[in-house]
């Protein structure tokens, strides 16, 4: 039956106008479970729902609602959205970042994200791919703790609440998703292999724990990380951060720092996030510089090394190593700034200064570590100590500043004030050497310094002695090498990247599997005792002490040591929701799988992932590590490939009448209500339309009633159609170049300029209420598809066709009806220029004004109804506002 529809839609389309080259109907592949348990169904033949009317009636009337019910229930009857995994021709894997699910269920911003995603794997699916769109979601965390105390229900009960719902808007929206691979990383059948990816990099010794000064939020009673401090308080209730110390897991995500780096090149990534990707790992090439401690009060007997630096230093137990991308400037240190909680200020602080150190200490232990650093205030304190200048020869001081961390290079910096700003404003502040080590062109060693001189370029050293006349690049080579020949400095490449560290010292995540033995010591948990079960307990409200939860139910604390059997303690932290969204790409395929963490041949067969798209909110930290656990798992031999996305983009934002969304406001945007209101196919395609999808757009209640009559429009040329006669000719050019645009512009993401184009040639299509031909219509339908699936396939149905209007194939066109006279217009706003469009030489005033509000550099200055517009055909659009 499948191939006789495919000759049927053959015989009913000119080749130029359909293509052919249908694929067959793949097989499924059975799921043995998901969560919740979803029945793996039949195919059927789709000729049962035959069309209710035959061309040429007219039909009673467009009903979304019933439309997009009776097609969302075909679909999971035919199992037309499940892939077949196994053998399907071409795989194409279609990923969107899993969602958060929220009490609040599905916003705008979710559907926008997700509809962009299904729309180009709708449409890889008509160009003859294999596609698997899976959906999970990113259950466990501090979110959905927060709320399960809040309102008082446990997040066991909660979380699966809030998954149906999430479930029934994601299908009421008409995705396809393949549902049979469903998983939730708070189901033990996932969060095991969570486990077992941490045994993996503890293998490796990857994994490790030590004490660690973190962002302590007394609020909500856990680590957070710098990225959710904004102004030294909690993102997420405003409390005021504090600095602890305590003992974390971390993984060495510093040793793939440079991997990590130099793979960026070979990525096809949206270029916003190749760029936050590389400053986040910073790299920083420089060197590491040893400065001798002196005796406190024996400093002034130093050695001096200006005459080539031959002399002999002090000896000294103690030496400070400091990391410097300007080794050039060394000779115009001339004082050295530890962190705080260096390990060294208690054995370097003279005793006239103890208290006022160690009072400044405590001070800045209270502070967060993204206040520290991005403080203007500049504070300190002597610790009494000196260091040599190896470069000098000179006693220097050795203070103590908040500005100064340990988590980046070694905790130390030589300061010099005379070419640093941050420095120079600290030695103002406390009476400190300036000295002009660089020139720049009119300048001498004795030009004052009333600030920082930071200029490098076609720059000299001076009061340098014998590196004096160098440029800045030769005299860093040639100081670090003549320091090193005495094991004074080293080349050293660095990298603003810390290891991440993974402890949660919560209840509601997935239990670190490690046990602590006091005659074995620390020992994970055996892979075949996987999964470490989080327990159903009442009592998980996090307090103040630091330690999780779940170490108050000895119960579970307490277990028998895997080596020795005696009485053992486990782990009570739990690990970040990261690592839960760091892996999750590999287990769909084989989430039917509970022997093994994903399928070799499967894996092989459908990653790395074909195309990934997600916020740029997730652009550094989640791809991060989803790209260092790659590696980790490719290394240690459980897949051949390292970087987990071929393809990335980033979605834009939606606001709403110019202003962000919020519950505040009272201007959030609720799905289902629209739906309600308008139909799914509304509403995707007007999302779609608001602007380019990478940049997002404005939502206006007005717009979307003008995508409504679109496809209003479209449901009447079908059934409107005739067959008899042949295509009008000029209508036929206008749907070729139209199956050309919209096949160009959604692979680029463009769906906003695609709609417009398809609503271009409506506009011809039907110019006079003219009556369009059967053939004029059908491609349009599978160019809307994507967009607008349930009436797609009412109306493929209508057209009397068999099977689902996605696997019928994309339409050609034939280039020699494509080539036509076009003209480039200016396009002017309020007598200004905004930008140029490009269309044919007969373009209509309505066609032009089409064409540029679809351009976002025109679109976004029309902010205000049109008042007026000016059309010079073939030359000028001027649309006054």
């Amino acid at each position: 039956m499948v191939e006789a529809s495919a000759r049927d839609a053959c015989l009913i389309a000119p080749p130029t106008l359909l293509n052919c080259d249908h694929r067959p109907t793949s097989a499924l592949q059975a799921s043995s479970f998901v969560l919740p348990e979803v029945r793996t169904p039949s195919r059927h033949d789709m000729t049962e729902f035959a069309p209710t009317q035959p061309v040429g009636e007219q039909p009673a009337g467009y009903d979304p609602a019933a439309v997009e019910r009776r097609w969302q229930a075909r679909w999971e009857t035919e199992a037309t959205n499940v892939a077949d995994l196994s053998s399907g021709a071409r795989p194409f894997y279609a990923l969107m970042m899993f969602p958060y699910p929220s009490a609040e269920g599905l916003h705008v911003g979710n559907l926008f994200a997700f509809t962009g995603n299904d729309i180009y794997g709708r449409f890889q699916r008509l160009k003859g791919h294999t596609v698997f769109e899976p959906m999970g979601y990113d259950a466990f965390g501090i979110h959905s703790e927060n709320f399960a105390l809040k309102v008082g229900v446990h997040p066991s009960e909660l979380i699966p609440r809030n998954i149906d719902n999430f479930r029934r808007q994601l299908k009421r929206a008409g995705l396809m998703v393949d549902w049979t691979h469903e998983l939730s990383t708070t189901d033990p059948r996932y969060y095991k292999w969570t486990q077992w990816v941490f045994l993996q990099l503890y293998k490796q010794k990857l994994a490790y724990k030590k004490k660690a000064a973190v962002n302590w939020c007394p609020f909500d009673k856990t680590v957070l990380a710098n990225e959710q401090v904004v102004g030294g308080v909690c993102e997420r209730c405003g409390t005021a951060v504090e600095q602890r110390f305590l003992e974390q897991w971390f993984f060495r995500i510093t040793d793939y720092a440079g991997r990590l780096l130099a793979n960026l090149d070979k990525l096809d990534w949206s270029e916003s996030t190749l760029t936050a990707q590389r400053n986040w790992i910073g790299k920083s090439e420089g060197a590491e510089i040893v400065f001798p401690v002196q005796d406190v009060m024996a400093y002034a007997g130093s050695a001096t090394v200006n005459e080539g630096m031959s002399g002999e230093t002090t000896a000294s137990a103690l030496e400070i190593k400091v990391f410097t991308t300007r080794p050039d400037t060394l000779f115009g240190a001339t004082y050295l700034v530890l962190a705080p909680e260096h390990p060294l200020v208690s054995q370097i602080v003279a005793d006239e200064q103890r208290q006022a150190v160690e009072a400044y200490v405590a001070r800045a232990a209270k502070q967060d570590l993204v206040a520290r650093k991005t403080s203007k205030e500049k504070t300190g304190a002597f610790t009494g100590a000196y260091a040599t200048n190896p470069a000098t020869g000179q006693p220097i001081p050795i203070w103590i500043a908040d500005y100064v961390l340990m988590e980046y290079g070694t905790g130390a910096i030589m300061a010099v004030p005379g070419h640093d700003e941050r420095d120079f404003e600290f030695a103002r502040e406390y009476d400190l050497p300036i000295v002009r080590v660089v020139a720049g062109a009119g300048q001498s060693a004795d030009t004052p310094l009333d600030a920082a001189f930071a200029e490098t370029e076609g720059c000299v050293l001076v009061n340098s002695s014998h590196f004096d006349g160098l440029t800045v690049e030769d005299a860093r080579m040639a100081i670090v090498t003549e320091l090193a020949a005495h094991h004074a400095a080293k080349p050293v490449v660095n990298y603003r990247l810390h290891d991440w560290c993974i402890s949660r010292q919560r209840y509601w995540g997935p239990p670190i599997p490690i046990i602590y033995c006091d005659t074995c010591g620390v020992v994970p948990v055996p892979e075949s005792q996987l999964p470490v079960v989080l327990p159903d307990i009442e009592d998980f409200r996090p307090d103040d002490s630091g330690v999780s939860p779940l170490a108050r139910h000895e119960e579970w604390y307490h277990t028998p040591c895997p080596q020795c059997g005696k009485r053992a303690r486990r782990e009570t932290d739990v690990s970040d929701t990261f690592l839960d969204s760091a892996w999750y790409f590999l287990r769909y395929p084989s989430s039917d799988r509970d022997d093994v963490p994903f399928d070799e041949e499967l894996t092989k067969r459908w990653l790395p992932v074909t195309s990934y798209i997600g916020g740029n909110e997730h652009a550094v930290l989640h791809l991060l590590y989803s790209r260092f656990v790659t590696m980790v798992l490719k290394d240690a031999g459980f897949i051949d490939f390292e970087e987990p996305f071929a393809r990335f983009r980033a979605h834009g934002m939606i606001v709403r009448e110019g202003a962000k969304m919020s519950k505040s406001r009272g201007n959030v945007v609720n799905p289902d209500q629209y739906i309600d209101e308008w139909g799914a196919d509304a509403f995707r395609t007007y999302l779609m339309f608001l602007g380019p999808f990478e940049e997002g757009g404005d939502f206006r209640d007005k717009g979307i009633s003008g995508v409504k009559r679109f496809l209003d429009r479209l449901w009447k040329s079908v059934h409107d159609a005739r067959r008899d006669g042949a295509a009008d000719a000029e209508v036929a050019r206008k749907l070729h170049q139209t199956i050309k645009k919209v096949g160009e512009d959604v692979p680029r993401l463009s769906y906003n300029t695609a709609i417009a184009a398809m609503m271009e040639y409506m506009n011809t299509l039907r110019a006079g209420e003219r009556v369009p031909h059967v053939d004029e219509v059908r491609p349009l339908v599978q160019l809307a598809s994507p967009f607008a699936p349930h009436i797609a396939e009412e109306l493929w149905s209508v057209l009397g066709e068999g099977r689902s209007i996605f696997d019928s194939g994309w339409p050609n066109y034939d280039e020699a009806l494509v080539a036509e006279d076009s003209v480039t217009m200016a396009v002017q706003v309020n007598g200004k220029t905004r930008g140029t469009i490009s269309v044919s030489k007969t373009a209509s005033q309505d066609e032009a004004m089409a064409a540029a509000l679809a351009e976002p550099n025109v679109a976004k200055f029309v902010t205000g109804a049109v008042k007026r517009v000016i059309f010079v055909p073939g030359r000028m659009l001027n649309v006054l506002v």
